[in-house]
């Protein structure tokens, strides 16, 4: 007869979250319950009011509403930064009182951060969004890593995709040992875990840089200076070229001049921040270097076909639509 304890793992699904980092988080705690007999672990998926969740596919899943009686960890799997409603912000805080162990995987370290639960640690997220937590977290360390896990206060977080394996498996093998962690990522048909600090992708400017590395150089100083604009002359400068010989590299390798291509590196960072973050429209056009709201406006229509007001306008149409259940009218 197993006798081996019962820990409870609460899975709170967000409106659109990913089936495959679901699926990861799931497969991971099944093969541990076959590969050892020192724990049992009961996942169960959670939501504010319980009831269907639909996911990135259009799946909807059952989910029990959300407590904290017996549970050892919660992981909040989600697709989007958008802040969370303030009741679930207080269920995070009792977990954390609690002594949970609080994971965020995708977007969910963003839930965590907007909990005000990862101030001074490391955490990371699905790439794309790290732009917009860092400028609504400037207390959180954001890493470009695949996971991290801190003990003191118990954190998980990690990017989205498989990473969700690679995180639940690096925390398994804290809690039950290094052989029991090699096993689970054999069961899993892992050669190996990836290191937490494994890049997720390249840096913009190494991987459109790649050709040139005084192109790399000028792109690395556009990147780090998106607020406060360099002119062409003093980029070029900068990285030791000529300003004509600047404006053939950008013609030969991006087929865009540097003012031009400048421009669209700001725009897309904008366009990230309303999309991610919650900050105000105004705020967003200053830190990425336009003078004034109309100023971000007209530019920010002319290259996009829409005004900023419309892209926060359509982020917003897109969670309610993502936060209705299948069956259900808006």
């Amino acid at each position: 007869m197993n006798t081996a304890p019962v820990h409870h793992i609460g899975l709170l699904l967000v409106p659109g979250f990913s089936m495959l980092a679901l699926g990861g988080l799931l497969d991971c705690l099944q093969a541990a319950n076959t590969l050892q007999d020192g724990a049992v672990y009961r996942a169960s998926c959670l939501s504010p009011a319980g009831g269907l969740v639909s996911s990135n596919s259009g799946l909807a899943l059952p989910t029990q509403p959300t407590t904290t009686a017996g549970l050892l960890a919660v992981f909040v799997i989600a697709a989007d930064a958008a802040q969370p409603d303030a009741a679930t912000l207080t269920w995070l805080r009792h977990c954390a009182d609690s002594g949970v162990v609080l994971a965020g995987v995708d977007a969910g370290a963003a839930w965590l951060a907007g909990a005000g639960l990862l101030e001074g640690l490391r955490a990371c997220a699905d790439w794309a969004l790290l732009d917009g937590l860092a400028e609504d977290h400037p207390g959180v360390a954001w890493a470009n890593g695949l996971w991290e896990i801190s003990t003191a206060p118990p954190r998980l977080s990690c990017a989205g995709g498989t990473a969700s394996v690679d995180l639940c498996c690096a925390w398994l093998a804290a809690r039950h040992g290094e052989r029991v962690g090699q096993e689970l990522i054999h069961a899993l048909g892992q050669k190996a875990l990836r290191p937490r600090d494994e890049r997720q992708r390249a840096g913009y400017s190494e991987r459109r840089g790649a050709g040139s590395p005084k192109l790399a150089e000028a792109l690395s100083l556009m990147e780090a200076n998106l607020a406060e604009p360099l002119p062409t002359d003093e980029v070029a400068r900068l990285v030791g070229v000529s300003r004509r010989q600047l404006e053939r590299l950008f013609k030969q390798h991006l087929d865009s001049l540097p003012s031009r291509h400048y421009l669209e590196l700001r725009l897309a960072r904008a366009q990230r921040l309303l999309q991610q973050g919650s900050q105000s429209i105004l705020q967003i056009g200053l830190s990425c270097g336009f003078s004034s709201g109309p100023h971000f406006s007209n530019a920010y229509k002319a290259h996009f076909g829409h005004t900023p007001r419309d892209e926060r306008s359509q982020r917003a149409q897109a969670w309610r639509r993502a936060a209705t259940p299948q069956g259900e009218l808006p």
